[in-house]
């Protein structure tokens, strides 16, 4: 035996045995967990010459190893290049060697990567589901973290360190148990993300029919009241109302920050229509060093990598200078001009152009010019995919229901880091 094994050998044999606080039925009074070393459950592949065909994999934390084409990433890569490609299988794992920032990738696929990734590929008997939900769990990436040393630092997560982990591992059977159930919730989930998407994709396709598209002055699909209402009105985005650009009072003040009034900024705004709360608030002597900004307006961000987001301000509020706000005019439904500025929010950020920091000036952006009916189907349309909208809401909270149950199920399926750590 070697001095490797023999060191291997004896650090699992020192380690108690687990057990969860969650347990099946039919393993209640069964041994406890034994703690096994990284290298003895997995071994390190740097298969090269791949087969020609092979999709090139990316590795996110999002969608695990998947090839790049499938998420709209594409990556140029040489055939020269692709000789230090490493031959990836269905089942593989796969650490990133430089920015470990959750888990371990497990690939459904058979394709290639980066030979700057670390391969692993399952030994002997168990279940690869197990691991698959695992090794992506947060009580591992704190094992990893507390104990890698450097790997907060962006350092290199290595095999070797890896293979030094040591990993609870119940029986074969008990594994299968918990990928199983583990699983059907990642079932409900997949359902349930199927279902927002659906919901998405039905509320862009029926802002195509409700808006007019290029060239055209009426939209192809109308409510019954407004068959006979004629063409809609062109107008710029200054004539829904006032526009506003956002500034920013001194940071060198400390007095100006810390209050209850939000300070919206681009990484306030997410994909959701509206904006109740802000990562940085002013207090009332630094809200009035800045432009205010009435609830209900239009934060549309126009300088920046994000420029072409927007959202609406659920109270009033300040913004940073990223943000052009529209405030409503009386003769303009807010929810309307939310909706007809998302839009068209893509060609608006096209005026941008190509440049290191994109930006659309408040001159420039308002002066876009949008077609707009009169007041009454304005809000019939807001109020329209406002139900939509809240429809969406409703079923994505539903899927961070179900993400938040999972977590706090594995937390009670896994042993905890007290016991696992040495």
């Amino acid at each position: 035996m070697s001095s490797k094994t023999k060191t291997t050998a004896t650090k699992e044999e020192a380690t108690p045995a687990l057990v969860p606080k969650l347990r099946f039925p039919e393993f209640r009074g069964a041994e406890g967990w034994k703690q096994k070393t990284g290298n003895r459950l997995f071994d390190q592949i740097n298969d090269r010459n791949p087969e020609p065909g092979l999709p090139v994999l990316a590795i996110t934390q999002e969608h695990g190893a998947i090839p790049r084409h499938m998420i709209d990433y594409h990556v140029s890569v040489t055939e020269k290049s692709i000789e230090s490609y490493k031959v990836v299988q269905v089942g593989d794992f796969i650490i990133s060697l430089r920015s470990f920032q959750g888990g371990i990738e497990y690939s459904q696929y058979h394709g290639i990567c980066s030979p700057a990734y670390v391969i692993l590929r399952k030994r002997g008997e168990g279940s690869d589901a197990y691991f698959k939900h695992y090794l992506k769990t947060n009580r591992f990436i704190q094992i990893l973290t507390k104990n890698l040393e450097g790997l907060r630092d962006g350092k290199m997560v290595s095999y070797a360190q890896f293979s030094e982990l040591l990993v609870p591992v119940p029986s074969p059977a008990e594994q299968q148990k918990i990928a199983e159930c583990l699983s059907s919730v990642d079932d409900l989930m997949a359902a349930q993300a199927r279902k927002v998407d659906a919901l998405k994709s039905h509320k862009k396709g029926l802002m195509k029919q409700l808006f007019p598209r290029e060239g055209e002055t009426q939209p192809r699909l109308r409510f019954p009241e407004f068959q006979n209402a004629g063409e809609w009105e062109d107008q710029s985005i200054g004539d829904f109302g006032k526009v506003v650009t956002g500034s920013t009072p001194s940071t060198a003040q400390p007095a100006f920050y810390g209050g209850g009034i939000p300070f919206v900024s681009p990484a306030d705004i997410s994909d959701m229509r509206f904006v109740d709360q802000a990562k940085n608030t002013l207090t009332a002597e630094g809200f009035a060093k800045t432009r205010h900004i009435k609830a209900g307006s239009v934060l549309f961000v126009c300088i920046g990598s994000t420029i072409g987001k927007l959202a609406q301000n659920v109270h009033d509020c300040a913004t940073n200078q990223q943000i052009n706000a529209v405030v409503p005019s009386s003769k303009h439904s807010k929810g309307f001009v939310y909706f007809v500025l998302s839009f068209a929010s893509e060609r608006i950020a096209l005026l941008a152009g190509r440049q290191a920091v994109p930006i659309i000036n408040k001159s420039l952006f308002s002066s876009v010019r949008i077609l707009a009916p009169k007041l009454p189907e304005q809000e019939r349309i807001a109020s329209c995919l406002s139900s939509l909208d809240a429809l969406i809401t409703a079923e994505t909270q539903k899927l961070k229901v179900l993400k938040t149950y999972k977590q706090g199920l594995m937390q009670q399926l896994f042993p905890s880091l007290e016991q696992v750590s040495p």
